[in-house]
């Protein structure tokens, strides 16, 4: 049978590994770190979340601009197929109260050598330390921890990741090589970042406190989701499905009390008792936490809210002075190989029989699932390509 390369061990990679070796090719996996999917088991340290088990009409929406071309490899393998295929795996698995789907161990260690042992016994040999350099002719030239390795197979799937987190693999330095033989690409962008906010003395002691019940609003986007004060400025899940705004310039604003209407609101603050100051109104009659309360006085006195606005203010906060952190510490990336670079088969139209995958392609998608589910999906669709490729 033909040989075939796949460059990249994380999640996309060794998903198109599997599928090729599935169909009898002899595999080999290049991955230039000492140990394989780094980034992955890095996402799972806090409880990986695999997929959102919601319809599939609910889950296509979160790729925004992608999702017309990512829908019939997401299909193929969508939230349901990745809850199989873990159970497959001998991973038993539970459903949170949002809809995320977690291990019940609540590591990706154990599914990792689950999968690593079935990639084995399916003959898929996987080296580390072998960085790629790029080609030489048809063939991939590889710098090792040994001599260097000039290989030319029959078939070649790129999963090298995107530009965040390059200690754990993704240095985004593929893109120079693929441009360098006509491959169109989308400058990469920081997607689900934390951002730089540059707080007062003030705010130190909350440093490491959770905003909950709170709502985030930027250029027409929003979400229900809390976040965390660092010293650094804030982060977490309801703050990265903004990020698409947040990059294009739009102000970010918070609700500090999504639950109650503006109105409700106004009539309690016009029955505050003179006596009561708007801390301890804040405090006793909103019952707001001391995290809250901070932010508000943080940001109300920047934003010189005039006297009597104070309700209208909790419902509207403007964060002033929120940037998007550098891109290296997103959790993931925009950007990449354009759509229109590949076929239908995720083949690249400048290098027949070149592959691409993961979070090498052009789109993004909120943390919830949503992203290991479509770097899952496409190293599939392009494994499976490659084996189409190879029986031409």
């Amino acid at each position: 049978m033909a040989h075939a390369v796949v460059i990249g061990a994380g999640p996309a990679g060794l998903m198109a590994a599997e599928q090729l070796a599935a169909a009898g090719h002899d595999v080999l996996v290049a991955e230039a770190k000492p140990s394989v999917a780094r980034k992955f088991l890095m996402a799972g340290k806090s409880g990986l979340n695999l997929t959102k088990d919601e319809p599939f009409a609910a889950l296509m929406p979160n790729y925004g601009g992608a999702a017309d071309w990512l829908r019939p490899m997401v299909a193929e393998f969508d939230a349901d197929a990745v809850q199989d295929w873990a159970r497959g795996l001998g991973q038993e698995l539970f459903t949170g109260s949002t809809g995320r789907v977690f291990p019940t161990v609540m590591k990706a260690s154990p599914l990792l050598r689950a999968w690593l042992r079935r990639l084995d016994e399916a003959g898929v040999q996987i080296r580390t330390r072998w960085r790629w350099l790029g080609w030489d002719g048809d063939a991939l030239r590889f710098d090792t921890s040994e001599v260097p390795q000039v290989i030319k197979p029959d078939a070649t799937v790129l999963a090298l990741g995107g530009a965040s987190w390059a200690r754990l693999g993704s240095d985004g330095q593929w893109a120079q090589m693929l441009a360098e033989k006509g491959v169109s690409l989308a400058p990469f962008e920081p997607a689900n970042s934390a951002l730089s906010v540059a707080w007062s003395p003030h705010m130190q002691p909350h440093f490491g406190k959770a905003l909950k019940s709170v709502r985030w609003m930027a250029g027409g986007l929003h979400s229900r989701g809390e976040a965390t004060i660092s010293a650094t400025g804030l982060e977490g899940g309801g703050l990265y499905s903004l990020t698409p705004a947040l990059r294009r310039g739009a102000d970010l604003n918070v609700d500090l009390v999504p639950d109650l209407g503006a109105k409700a609101l106004q009539a309690r603050f016009e029955a505050k008792s003179a006596k009561t100051t708007l801390s301890q109104w804040l405090k006793k009659a909103l019952k707001l936490p001391p995290q809250k309360i901070a932010l508000f006085h943080e940001m109300s006195k920047h934003a010189g809210a005039p006297q009597g606005r104070e309700a209208a203010s909790l419902k509207h906060l403007p964060i002033l002075g929120a940037q998007l952190r550098p891109m290296d510490e997103a959790i993931s990336t925009a950007g990449g190989i354009r759509r229109d670079a590949m076929d239908n088969h995720l083949m690249l139209t400048t290098k027949p029989g070149v592959f691409c995958a993961g979070e090498m392609l052009d789109w993004e998608a909120p943390t919830g699932g949503y992203l290991l589910t479509a770097c899952l999906a496409t190293g599939r669709w392009a494994g499976r390509g490659a084996v189409q490729w190879l029986a031409r």
